[in-house]
């Protein structure tokens, strides 16, 4: 059995910097032809000059692969010249409640404040990417940035806000709430709860932020990607860290799916009787909800069993990722 994606997108990825994006970036770049890319660097993406050095790196990165960096800038306050000249550049614009989850220190501290911003985004078409936790209990942090979504989704109806990496049944309700919402879901919240990360030993490479949550969480989110939810993207936030600070006791949130994102997800459709479905939930969703015109590239999916290595490594860099030394029943074929 096979099946080929057109053009496949990834519209939620960290490929971090330096050495890290050296060995990462080809692994997205084998696999998608495109990537929403995220600025939540140190220092942060926030200006001209860092988003278009950024964005030179990845390219080089990625050298030899068919493959569409889409740049983000991180939130903060911009002027209405800043962002027209940053417009022709950028994707969107990614905010994050300060301190929510890696490198989001410098991130948002009141929505309030931000929302000058957010109305030049909306008259200028800037979609909003948003990191959807409060600071509370932390199963109850995306369940109660709900009630921000809807103060936004009303303040600024021609603004399209993405609701970035949903874990909860309540965050699909929603998208059918507001016709200017919509949202990324990755693939190990397709997969796991938090027994998974925390039921018996603790696996630290499948904790991230959001954390997984319940069985009735995870099923909600997988049904609503099983039906390529016409407002559901896949968006993998994989996000790789070197094994020193995964198996850490301050274990750095991130789950590492880049190399194995599309033959899981294969094996989770085709298991669930919806093959037919994966083509618009990695790429025709996104395409028409952002008005992407992706570069060409098909990738062939077969149902061959395939090894996850235990470990990436290059560039003095190591990452563990995802169902490490496994084996999966789908395969890139090419």
């Amino acid at each position: 059995m096979e099946i080929t994606l057109d053009s496949p997108l990834d519209m939620h990825l960290h490929l971090r910097d330096s050495q890290m994006l050296k060995l990462v970036a080809p692994l997205s770049a084998q696999s998608f032809a495109g990537a929403v890319v995220m600025p939540n660097l140190v220092p942060p993406v926030n200006s001209a000059a860092s988003l278009h050095a950024y964005r030179n790196r990845v390219e080089e990165a990625t050298k030899g692969e068919i493959f569409q960096p889409y740049m983000t800038l991180f939130f903060q306050s911009y002027t209405e010249q800043e962002l027209a000249s940053l417009r022709p550049d950028i994707f969107g614009i990614k905010l994050y409640p300060a301190g929510a989850t890696t490198n989001s220190e410098g991130g948002v501290k009141a929505i309030h404040d931000a929302e000058g911003t957010m109305k030049i985004m909306e008259e200028m078409g800037i979609p909003l990417l948003v990191h959807g936790e409060s600071h509370g209990f932390v199963m109850d942090r995306e369940e109660e940035f709900l009630h921000v979504y809807r103060h936004l989704a009303t303040a600024f109806p021609k603004l399209t806000i993405c609701m970035e990496h949903i874990t909860t049944a309540s965050a699909v309700q929603l998208l059918d709430e507001f016709e200017n919402l919509c949202a990324t879901v990755t693939l190990q919240h397709l997969i796991i709860t938090l027994d998974d990360v925390a039921g018996g030993m603790l696996r630290p490479h499948l904790f991230c932020k959001p954390i997984a949550k319940r069985p009735e969480d995870r099923d909600a989110l997988l049904q609503a990607a099983l039906a390529a939810h016409p407002k559901l993207m896949f968006g993998s936030d994989s996000a790789p860290h070197p094994i020193h600070a995964k198996e850490a006791c301050g274990c750095a949130a991130g789950v590492f799916t880049a190399p194995i994102a599309l033959p899981v997800l294969a094996d989770l459709f085709e298991r669930h009787g919806a093959l037919e479905k994966l083509q618009d939930f990695v790429s025709g969703n996104a395409c028409r909800l952002h008005h992407l015109t992706p570069p060409v590239k098909h990738i062939t999916l077969a149902k061959k069993d395939m090894t996850v290595p235990d470990v990436y490594e290059g560039y003095g860099k190591n990452v563990v990722p995802m169902k490490a030394g496994e084996t999966i029943s789908w395969s890139i074929r090419s």
